[in-house]
């Protein structure tokens, strides 16, 4: 069993690669499990440099394989925004979740139906202690809607919507979203690579 550091506090995150990753024998914990608190700053303009960034710090700081993702929503409409900084949208931080996916709607306001493109993006980066670095990328493509619609999911899943279930992420249940999510394509994209380096 593989242990690896995930670069992440968020336990969402933990749950939702963990799923995916024990078929892989490898075992995830948070690096605030192992007593690191480190805030990297993410200074990359892509995912694929912040997702680096992020897993090469705290390899440094455990000496273990350690793992990032680095994901977002990316619209059309607004040039690929809020892009790389979805968890930062609006730069206000008394805004949450939700005040971040609220304000994402107010900007859209005026994009007609039909140019409501939107993909989620995830960057997936492992990096070993030997510098062998493996990186992921997984999109999944769907459209805005105006309003928000179902209560499973987190960020901006509710106003997600996945033509393939005629449903946003909110509104399935996390077995389904994690057979199609961005996360879940990039994962199983790591999942193959990793057979091969392994």
């Amino acid at each position: 069993m593989m242990k690896v550091v995930l670069a992440s506090k968020n336990r969402h995150k933990l749950v939702e690669i963990s799923r995916i990753l024990e078929k892989l024998d490898i075992e995830l914990v948070l690096q605030s499990e192992l007593g690191v608190d480190i805030d990297v700053e993410e200074t990359g303009t892509t995912f694929e440099e912040n997702s680096f960034l992020k897993a090469d710090a705290v390899m440094k700081a455990t000496g273990m394989p350690a793992l990032a993702d680095d994901s977002g929503i990316a619209v059309d409409a607004l040039n690929g925004e809020p892009g790389i900084y979805s968890a930062r949208y609006g730069f206000d931080d008394s805004l949450d979740d939700w005040g971040r996916l609220l304000l994402l709607l107010k900007n859209t306001e005026h994009v007609p139906d039909g140019q409501r493109q939107a993909q989620f993006v995830c960057v997936i980066t492992l990096v070993m202690p030997d510098g062998q670095v493996i990186q992921a990328r997984g999109e999944a493509h769907g459209e805005l809607l105006r309003s928000a619609a179902g209560q499973g999911g987190f960020g901006y899943d509710p106003i997600f919507y996945y033509p393939p279930f005629g449903k946003t992420f909110a509104e399935v249940s996390a077995e389904e979203k994690n057979q199609v999510s961005h996360r879940a394509v990039a994962l199983k994209k790591l999942y193959e690579m990793l057979k091969e380096a392994l």
